[in-house]
């Protein structure tokens, strides 16, 4: 089969496994790690080979461009120390401790078990987020394992270019240590620039489909940009997309929704690809092995994730207890318990930034069928054992708090309604009345039982409406009395008319 071929038969693949995961609710990334190992033990199966270069920008550069939009700059200075031990301490210290067992155990060069240490360091939230979605546990805790995956991913990108550079190099020389000192701060700078020209082009795309196209260009041109002027293409990303996600309100509704909705798919199906390329080149590696290498490299492997999950969990309880420890000593309440931190130590699964780091390996790379399977076999290992039973160990710990976060999000919907309520106060005539009227259901909704219900029956009644709207539409075009573009516009506005009133859980799209 073509690459083509190959590819929407993947993409057809995943989203029947998706089917699957969802009944069994089991987290879509757990799915496609099996689904990988699936790939690799199929006969047939096409080889799909990309340039290391291609494959860090099409997997790395959107994935970090939308996990960095998300995660705010008042966030991560809010919760600056959990999440420096996790991105600096958790990662430098697993990086250093896979490497010194690659140097030790399997003969790797030090640079080069570095770069395997950097491969397998960073946490992916993909797994943790799937289960988190249908669940509520302590939002400090949540704020932080979303959060921490950037820091994390970042950190690790950076040991992964220092060390790689290194090997390739054979060692540190004036171009190398050239290279290393001015990569981070001119990364930076490139994002901050980049980032001060995309507001002042954003106004001439708003509203337009070329203002979507032209979020996925200027992500992947940084990319290219930094990476031909030798600068941190990571740091590059992560600093635009904090820059520009400071006035997320400036853009328009329409094109806000229409970009997430759009991201969202597009992370998603790199989510895919990784995974399923990455069964293809395990399986080749597989077959190419002597039966005894193989054996090494399972052992190998084994042990490699032993040590990944074993700092991780050692990180976040002694963290914690430290950070207690400290806090409670000021007489000021314990900020996280343990069991907390014990969720956050088993929310270390490895995904896309593992496999794609993995797979972007450059064909003479020492060992590279054991660092790749190695890669591999960590991502399947954590997201199968942990990401199976992250939702009972949830529940075991006693942090579900499914029912409260329910109330929580009530009361804040509360809050929001009385803002506008408020802003309607002085001002007279029957469309504020009927303004007055909506947002009056919601505030009380918040407060009150038999109010929730009125909300209950507004719903209801709007839903009819919307309903009849969309009847009649049908019927108009039926009759050839719009044409399509009319059509289209309408229904559009139904949608969001319907969109406005439907409950949470109707609004949201599942991902497992």
């Amino acid at each position: 089969m073509s690459f083509f071929e190959s590819l929407l038969v993947l993409l057809l693949v995943a989203v029947v496994l998706l089917q699957f995961s969802r009944r069994l609710r089991v987290p879509y990334p757990s799915m496609l790690a099996m689904a990988g190992a699936a790939v690799a033990l199929v006969p047939g199966m096409p080889y799909i080979s990309l340039d290391p270069h291609v494959a860090l920008a099409l997997f790395i550069a959107p994935a970090l461009m939308d996990a960095a939009f998300d995660f705010p700059v008042g966030t991560a200075k809010r919760f600056w120390l959990p999440l420096l031990v996790f991105a600096i301490g958790g990662v430098i210290l697993t990086a250093a401790s896979v490497a010194w067992l690659g140097w030790a155990f399997a003969g790797l060069p030090f640079a080069a078990a570095l770069v395997l240490g950097a491969i397998v360091a960073p946490p992916d939230a993909a797994a943790a987020t799937a289960v988190l979605s249908s669940m509520t546990i302590p939002r400090d805790t949540d704020t932080i394992l979303r959060g921490e995956s950037l820091f994390n991913d970042a950190a690790a990108l950076l040991i992964f270019d220092a060390a790689l550079a290194i090997q390739s190099a054979g060692g540190v020389d004036r171009e190398v240590a050239m290279h290393l000192g001015l990569a981070v701060p001119g990364g930076i700078a490139l994002g901050l620039a980049a980032a001060w020209t995309s507001q002042r082009l954003r106004r001439f795309v708003a509203g337009t489909l070329g203002g979507i196209v032209l979020q996925f260009v200027q992500t992947l041109l940084l990319w290219v940009i930094a990476e031909r002027l030798e600068l941190s293409a990571v740091l590059a990303i992560v600093t635009f997309a904090m820059a520009m996600a400071r006035s997320p309100t400036q853009s328009s509704t329409r094109m806000r929704v229409q970009s997430y909705a759009v991201w969202t798919v597009v992370v998603f199906v790199l989510n895919v690809m990784a995974f399923l390329l990455m069964g293809m080149q395990v399986r080749d590696i597989v077959q190419q092995m002597e039966a005894g290498h193989l054996g090494q490299a399972i052992a190998f492997s084994l042990a490699v994730i032993a040590v990944v999950v074993v700092v991780r969990l050692a990180i976040c309880v002694g963290f914690n207890r430290i950070h207690a420890w400290f806090v409670m000593r000021r007489g000021e309440p314990e900020p996280a318990t343990v069991t907390q931190s014990l969720l956050a130590g088993w929310c270390g699964m490895r995904g896309l930034v593992t496999l794609a780091t993995a797979f972007a390996l450059p064909a003479d790379f020492p060992q590279r069928d054991i660092v790749v399977l190695t890669a591999f076999a960590v991502v399947l290992a954590t997201l199968v054992v942990q990401g199976l039973t992250l939702t009972p160990i949830i529940r075991w710990l006693k942090l579900d708090r499914r029912e409260a976060g329910h109330g929580e999000m009530i009361h804040l919907r509360g809050k929001i309604a009385q803002a506008g309520l408020s802003r309607l106060e002085d001002i007279a005539g029957p469309e504020a009345e009927l303004l007055r009227s909506k947002f009056s259901i919601e505030r009380t909704a918040a407060s009150n039982e038999a109010a929730e219900q009125s909300l209950d029956i507004y719903r209801k009644l709007a839903l009819k409406a919307v309903a009849a709207q969309r009847e009649k539409l049908e019927y108009l075009r039926s009759r050839q009395l719009i044409n399509v573009e009319e059509y289209n516009f309408l229904l559009e506005e139904i949608d969001w008319r319907e969109l406005s009133v439907l409950p949470e859980h109707a609004r949201r799209i599942e991902e497992s």
